[in-house]
């Protein structure tokens, strides 16, 4: 009987014959057609017989044509651009990635696809006059990637929770509990005639107990270390599985044989404790994504507009507390964080975060916004269509878009000390069974499975989740709040931190200002009010909040110069705001005040219809415990402070800042990213501390980039981690937690590492006895949890206090 060459069923009904191959169906051999005419063979040569035969029932997706049903499952439709997300449960392997990540070469209409494969769903970006979303199912199903598209529950369903974890941990737990309970005779060599009469059927009831957890429980670990070999990688799972293996093997035999009661009892509760790592590590991340939802990022706040006794007023509220019907007021550069209709404005949407294209969208009043663009222009209004869904914004700041290759060096140290571990624990084994097949060969393949059972390196895997997931947990606690455990490990190598200094270093609420200069008229009041509303620098927001905010006029035209100022009108009434720089610029001279640089400060110059008016100067009041937290981390690491202000405030930052700390001033924020590029050419680890304004291209660029938040609106997914302004004294603290928590992962190594030495001396010597295996396995696993548990709580009570 042949096989089909696509699906790899056997060819019951037809069989058709196409350049030279077998295929079971017509639906199949069109699949391979598609992938042929497309240079996409290759699907073919990651995995055997990868596809699925398609089956489509004709007028199955007919329904996709109506608008309403459309409308409620994309998540982006805006102009031609469509964004959808669909469940495809036939993804299992790295073939079906491969392929489905390469859609874009079957048909042009697909600008993107993106593959989440343990959720085994598929992100779309489309062009709606390319390809229809009817026409972009069709293609998924033709190739054998079938969507599930339920209407009926579809937003429920977004919310499901795979619960399988839960489940294999429930399965291995009971199993754990009753093979113990039915050693205990075995243990002691209880000589009781009953417990001798039913020794057999307890034997094989420990081994009934075994089957589920090792083919359904322990099931992901063999196959992460089948796909680790067939890559060519020793991950740490290919020692679990193997030794996984070897106690079933070799306890079944000795049940079979009767020759014992094996190792069922160690086999059950290694799986049980790998689970519980798992478990421990998901709940740690679902806790971290309820916390960011509670938090919502401290950054983003928004300005909430109402209507109190006639009196307009405006409030700074976290997202999280937005309503449906809620009037919010955008500025430029600020994230739209939920769905809204524009009420007042000229908007000017970028949806590069949505859909990676960063051409701005025209938008007037009436239209429809989506979550996730970013107003570029002056201030805008608008009207909340449903609350918030942070999971969304969540998604956002993780999306592949903004994120840079920051792989962790501590998961390459895992993977490289399981490669290690494994060629140690085989070659042990293979020289110990060699001794005794000379030696007495009796014991020969006993002291080879023993080597394999007592080495399973179960402590080496529970180390890292339970100690990076809870300090993970602890830094939320603590407001510091980081994108993944990854940025701990990556934070301890850190050998330089650069800092901006207008709101990162200085306190935007306490700064004193000073106007010097001709007076001002109503008008040009009135306007700048209503720029400096519609932006989002520090210098500009604490200017505004000094300034009369009753009467202000709304810019006609607004156009903001990253790093160097606003150019704003009003009916007759031009206004420029910014730095000397940009006023000499634009040919408008600032006049020389030699005392500017006695008084050391930062100043906001304004012109109107290109006359010089004057300044606005800024007192900058630094954080507090700035020169104590320098000190702190300079005695280890690099310090550097880099400004897009003039150096007014050179001298006195020489008096905060420790000795040798460099300071660069006047940088735009692509000469900050080409300073952090040129560190990093070096050999620099180099953190990033900002106010994810004019920085996220520094922050992007770094190793690790922290946006210290205040009152600042604008959301950051360039950054790594988000720090409460608050807490900005207690940055080296953590610092010490990172470093520390990769020495507990390194001590829990040696803890481990001292387990198998004294398992491995009993069974190289040809004593293991299944005692002794049931007593260290779970001892070294349990220990290892408890120890990573309070060494980290233990760390963390500094922070707290």
């Amino acid at each position: 009987m042949e096989l089909c060459f696509h699906c790899g069923e056997e060819c019951l009904d037809e069989t058709i014959l196409y350049s030279e191959k077998t295929f079971c169906c017509s639906g199949c051999k069109t699949v391979f057609e598609i992938l042929n005419s497309n240079d996409l063979t290759y699907y073919y040569d990651l995995e055997k017989n990868p596809g699925i035969s398609p089956k489509i029932r004709e007028g199955k997706y007919d329904y996709l044509e109506n608008s309403e049903i459309m409308g409620k499952l994309l998540e982006f439709d805006h102009g031609t651009t469509q964004i959808v997300s669909f469940d495809i449960p036939s993804i299992h392997c790295s073939s079906c990635i491969w392929i489905l990540e390469n859609l874009h070469k079957l048909h042009k209409g697909i600008k993107s696809s993106q593959v989440d494969f343990p959720k085994k769903k598929i992100r779309l970006s489309f062009s709606s006059e390319e390809i229809s979303l009817k026409n972009l199912v069709l293609l998924l199903c033709r190739i054998g990637y079938e969507p599930n598209i339920s209407l009926d529950n579809y937003e429920e369903r977004e919310s499901n929770v795979d619960r399988s974890l839960i489940y294999k941990l429930g399965v291995a737990g009971f199993a754990f509990g009753n093979i113990m309970f039915l050693s205990f005779p075995e243990y002691f060599e209880i000589n009781e005639f009953w417990l001798d009469q039913f020794k057999h059927l307890f034997r094989w009831l420990m081994f009934s107990f075994s089957l589920p957890v090792v083919f359904y429980s322990g099931r992901d670990y063999f196959t992460s270390a089948y796909k680790g070999l067939r890559s060519g990688i020793l991950n740490i799972d290919v020692p679990i599985a193997l030794g996984i293996l070897v106690l079933f093997l070799r306890s079944t035999a000795e049940i079979v044989l009767d020759l014992g009661t094996g190792f069922f009892d160690s086999l059950s509760g290694l799986v049980f404790f790998l689970l519980l790592g798992k478990f421990f590590q998901q709940k740690t991340y679902s806790f971290l994504s309820f916390e960011r939802d509670y938090k919502s990022y401290f950054p983003i706040a928004v300005t909430r507009v109402s209507t109190e006794a006639g009196k307009i007023t405006e409030e700074q509220i976290q997202v999280y507390k937005i309503q449906k019907g809620d009037r919010i007021i955008i500025r430029n550069e600020e994230l739209i964080p939920m769905d809204a209709i524009l009420i007042k404005g000229d908007a000017s949407i970028d949806y590069s975060f949505v859909t990676g294209e960063a051409e701005p969208v025209a938008k007037v009043s009436g239209e429809k916004l989506f979550a996730g663009g970013r107003q570029q222009g002056g201030i805008i209004e608008i009207e909340a269509l449903k609350p918030v869904k942070q999971s969304y914004l969540t998604q956002l700041w993780s999306d592949e878009v903004f994120s840079k290759d920051k792989n962790s060096a501590f998961q390459n140290l895992t993977n490289k000390i399981s490669k290690r571990f494994t060629y140690a624990v085989l070659s042990i084994a293979v020289l110990s069974a060699i001794f005794w097949m000379f030696y007495d060969a009796s014991k020969a393949w006993n002291v080879f499975t023993a080597v394999l059972i007592i080495a399973c390196p179960c402590a080496i895997a529970l180390a890292a989740p339970f100690t990076l997931g809870n300090m993970l947990r602890i830094f939320g606690k603590n407001q510091l709040y980081l994108k993944d455990t990854n940025i701990i490990e990556q934070t301890a190598n850190i050998d330089t931190v650069v800092f901006d200094k207008t709101g990162t270093i200085t306190a935007n609420d306490k700064s004193r200002i000073e106007y010097e200069g001709l007076e001002l008229t109503e008008e040009e009041k009135s306007l700048l009010g209503g720029s400096l509303r519609a932006s989002n620098h520090p210098l500009s927001r604490s200017l505004y909040n000094i300034l009369d905010k009753n009467n202000i006029s709304t810019p006609e035209d607004f156009t903001e110069h990253t790093g160097l100022g606003l150019e704003t009108s009003y009916r007759d009434l031009n206004l420029k705001i910014g730095s000397s720089t940009f006023m000499n610029s634009s040919e408008i001279l600032v006049p020389e005040r030699p005392a500017e640089k006695k008084n050391e400060k930062t100043s906001v110059h304004i012109s109107s219809n290109n006359q010089y008016k004057g300044c606005f100067s800024f007192h900058n009041s630094y954080r507090e415990g700035l020169s104590e937290l320098f000190k702190e981390l300079s005695t280890d690491r690099q310090l550097i402070i880099l400004s897009g202000d003039n150096d007014g405030e050179r001298e006195r930052l020489s008096r905060l800042v420790p000795e040798g700390t460099r300071m660069y001033f006047d940088q735009k924020p692509g000469d900050k990213l080409q300073f952090i590029k040129e560190l990093q050419k070096q050999g620099n680890k180099v953190m990033m501390v900002g106010d994810g304004l004019n920085d996220a291209g520094a922050l992007a660029q770094s190793d690790v980039g922290i946006v210290i938040s205040e009152d600042i609106n604008v959301f950051s997914p360039a950054c790594d981690g988000i720090l409460d302004a608050k807490r900005f004294r207690d940055l080296g603290s953590f610092f010490k937690l990172s470093e520390r928590s990769i020495k507990v992962i390194k001590l829990s190594f040696l803890l481990s590492l001292c387990y198998n030495l004294i398992g491995l001396t009993f069974a190289v010597s040809g004593n293991l006895m299944p005692v002794v295996a049931a007593i260290l396995m779970p001892l070294s696993s349990i220990s290892i949890v408890i120890f990573t548990t309070l060494a980290t709580q233990f760390l963390s009570k500094k922070l707290k206090n």
